[in-house]
């Protein structure tokens, strides 16, 4: 039964680091289009939430176009940098980053725009940066939808199968994730294992869904205000 926790330790690494990339690109494309106004921008967005609503298996096999040995990123990575990222845990995370990325990059928008802009243009008037208004009144503001979206996200990518199973393939203890393994199980009848990673992939499910609600904005909130009291 090592495998299962060696599965559920590679599956957080993968979906930590998916999680945080998404935070970075999620937060700064969610930013550039609820300020930005151009034609396109509703083109833009619609290509950015095109990994929620496609198969995972489309989203594996155009990951493996652009980044396979012959792809035009992978060839280039593989020719100057040496880096290949096929069948590796860091094509996983790309996998699983591009998967997710909508949930963090609508969650963001979403909350950018809700933002009151005069709160933003009284702090540039007060003599802030543009940088010193985004970090001291703009993120603050938002924070809690990025949060959600960022729990959403990390929920998300610990689930993902098809595209991180075209991309990084299922090596025992390399790149074989939770989901991967319980196929493999399955597909081998090798039944007691099966049902192990079941059960540990839904305690593990269960715990996050309970951190997410420990997590939440609104709760957060509430403990903050009965603490004041």
């Amino acid at each position: 039964m090592d495998t299962a926790w060696v599965a559920l330790a590679l599956t957080l690494k993968v979906a930590g680091w998916a999680t945080a990339i998404n935070m970075v690109f999620g937060v700064a494309v969610g930013l550039a289009l609820s300020r930005w106004r151009w034609m396109g921008r509703d083109v833009v967005d619609a290509l950015l939430t095109l990994p929620m609503v496609l198969p995972p298996t489309v989203l594996g096999y155009y990951l493996l176009v652009l980044l396979g040995r012959h792809g035009v990123i992978g060839q280039w990575l593989q020719d100057k940098l040496g880096i290949q990222l096929i069948f590796t845990w860091q094509g996983a995370v790309i996998a699983a980053s591009v998967v997710a990325f909508p949930l963090v990059f609508k969650a963001a928008r979403a909350a950018f725009e809700n933002v009151e802009p005069n709160l933003e243009q009284a702090a540039r008037v007060l003599g802030l940066s543009e940088t010193a208004v985004f970090f001291r009144v703009t993120l603050p503001l938002a924070w809690r939808g990025i949060l959600a979206g960022s729990l959403l996200a990390f929920a998300r990518a610990t689930g993902e199968f098809g595209a991180t199973l075209m991309v990084a393939g299922s090596i025992a203890g390399e790149t074989q994730t939770l989901s991967i393994a319980v196929y493999e199980a399955v597909q081998a009848g090798q039944d007691a294992t099966a049902n192990f990673l079941v059960l540990v992939t839904s305690v593990s499910c269960f715990a996050l869904l309970l951190s997410a609600g420990y997590l939440a904005p609104g709760r957060i909130a509430g403990q903050t205000q009965r603490g004041a009291r």
